[in-house]
């Protein structure tokens, strides 16, 4: 499991220099963030995708709960009131704990992939007042090297959240 690092940058330039201090310290540019105002030059950096700027998964995660706890009560409900007199079974609270907790995800991640991610949202004024949001995903045993390393390049860095993230297949 990795650990998501936020902190925030003063400009593009010194972003810049970040990236190559975390390239040459082997943290991979697929595990490496930036999001940044519209119309900042971000075009050599690695961008924040839909995944981390919306809540997509947060959404889909609380979709798959609501969806599958429906699914389970509405089978349930069926075994007690069966519907014409037709005798039902588990399998049907299972398959309809399935479709609810698929609906569900589908449904919410819909919904999740409007809004921003909640995260990311903390730092909107900073982001829209110049300021660059980097996310880095790293293994936690390289939390404080990690933190060193960018310390090296803006020493009045904050970094915040070390939050769990799933290894991505990419």
């Amino acid at each position: 499991m990795q650990r998501r690092l936020y902190f925030m940058l003063p400009d593009i330039e010194t972003t810049h220099q970040v990236v190559e201090k975390l390239l040459n310290a082997q943290v991979e540019k697929d595990n490496m963030y930036v999001v940044a105002r519209d119309d900042a030059q971000t075009h050599d950096l690695p961008e924040a995708g839909l995944t981390e700027k919306s809540d997509i998964t947060g959404s889909a995660g609380r979709g798959v709960t609501a969806g599958g706890v429906t699914g389970v009560l509405a089978g349930l409900t069926a075994m007690v009131f069966p519907p014409a007199g037709i005798a039902i079974g588990g399998g049907v609270v299972a398959a309809s704990a399935l479709a609810g907790a698929g609906f569900g995800a589908w449904a919410s991640s819909m919904i999740g992939i409007s809004q921003d991610n909640p995260q990311v949202q903390n730092y909107e004024t900073a982001i829209r007042d110049g300021q660059v949001l980097m996310m880095v995903d790293i293994d936690p045993a390289r939390v404080d090297e990690i933190r060193a390393e960018v310390e090296s390049v803006h020493p009045d860095v904050v970094i915040e959240g070390t939050e769990a993230r799933q290894p991505t297949s990419k």
